[in-house]
């Protein structure tokens, strides 16, 4: 009896937190597209955090303009440290397919932004944006 107890209330614990164990959505790897020029410019992964909001870390830079750049503009505790394997956004609270009350770091001007992210077109693409006041800009990442 004791036995079947305790099965019971560990496959209740566990079907209770299936939701909170499960993969967010936005959770993977993206290319990252410069809405400007349209070229790929990174390969971010997104992951949840200890906290359980999500964070995204620069995986591989495409066609960087010298070979292991770092951060050098930024002002942060990222200052100086190498773009490959930075954390970039962080804190990003998930509300159905949106996100926000995070921040974005873009390396080469050192500057972080309020940001908002949306998955599109059946989750594979993500619109990420940077926002300052009320000006926002947008990029369209694509699912690896």
């Amino acid at each position: 009896m004791r036995i079947t107890v305790s099965v019971f209330l560990t496959a209740t614990l566990l079907l209770a937190l299936a939701p909170a164990l499960a993969a967010d959505p936005a959770e993977g790897r993206w290319k990252t597209i410069d809405d400007e020029t349209g070229q790929a410019k990174s390969i971010v992964e997104i992951a949840q955090a200890a906290d359980g909001t999500l964070g995204g870390r620069i995986v591989e830079l495409l066609n960087p303009s010298k070979p292991n750049p770092t951060c050098d503009k930024c002002k942060d505790d990222r200052k100086g440290k190498p773009i490959t394997g930075m954390e970039i956004i962080r804190g990003m609270k998930r509300d159905d397919d949106a996100y926000s009350g995070g921040t974005i770091l873009k390396p080469d001007e050192g500057k972080v932004y309020k940001s908002k992210m949306e998955l599109i077109e059946g989750g594979d693409k993500l619109e990420v944006s940077g926002c300052v006041a009320f000006i926002c800009k947008s990029q369209v990442w694509v699912r690896q």
